[in-house]
């Protein structure tokens, strides 16, 4: 038997550490195919409706579209996503930049289809803000831009105005990115496929205090 195992390419008992359970492994063409997809549409979403609303009410009163619950009202924003942390531009172009090169490493690693999607939003995302970061005023490689790399984040999308900070497509994208990955990990599922039932942690700690007991009653 071990030896028709072996010569099928499954793996041996005890080649593989309990609890991790493997799953088909997402390929490449598909990998690649979750990525080229879903990142250019959040990335061209965010960039469209920026546009949008850059042109439609920029200086104007709020355009209110649920009234107390929605409304559509532009600011620029030198912060973090949702407005947070104004006055650390540059800090937060330095921390997207690293993001999108993590993103774009840990890629090459993807196995999973969940994860493909989860790390599709947050580059998607992160590439939204970055090119406001980089392009956007005060920053952009033009005369009269005195702070590269210091552009401001266009938001646009109020919910409970008053009650909540503005917001914008790749803030959103960032958030379910993100509350997907916690949502991954807590159920054990791995970028390279496989999901960790926690099994294999039960193993070890067992193994462990047998060899101790042992070792104490020797």
């Amino acid at each position: 038997m071990r030896g028709l195992q072996a010569a099928g390419g499954a793996p041996l008992t005890g080649d593989t550490e309990e609890g991790a359970v493997p799953a088909a492994p997402l390929p490449r063409r598909r990998r690649i195919a979750v990525l080229a997809t879903i990142v250019p549409i959040v990335y061209a979403l965010d960039l469209a409706t920026k546009t949008l609303v850059l042109r439609t009410l920029e200086g104007r009163e709020p355009l209110v579209v649920i009234p107390d619950l929605l409304q559509f009202r532009v600011i620029f924003n030198s912060g973090a996503a949702f407005s947070l942390g104004t006055g650390m531009t540059i800090v937060f172009t330095c921390v997207a930049a690293a993001v999108v090169v993590a993103i774009l490493r840990t890629a090459r690693n993807l196995r999973s289809l969940p994860w493909a999607i989860t790390l599709s939003l947050l580059l998607g995302g992160a590439l939204g803000n970055l090119t406001d970061r980089i392009f956007r005023w005060p920053s952009g490689f033009g005369p009269g831009r005195p702070s590269p790399l210091q552009g401001h984040v266009v938001d646009f999308i109020e919910t409970f105005p008053g009650h909540f900070p503005v917001w914008n497509i790749a803030d959103s994208a960032i958030v379910c990115g993100g509350i997907l990955a916690v949502l991954l990990a807590w159920r054990g599922y791995q970028i390279d496929g496989t999901r960790d039932t926690g099994a294999a942690k039960t193993t070890r700690d067992t193994k462990s205090t047998q060899e101790t007991k042992e070792n104490s009653d020797g």
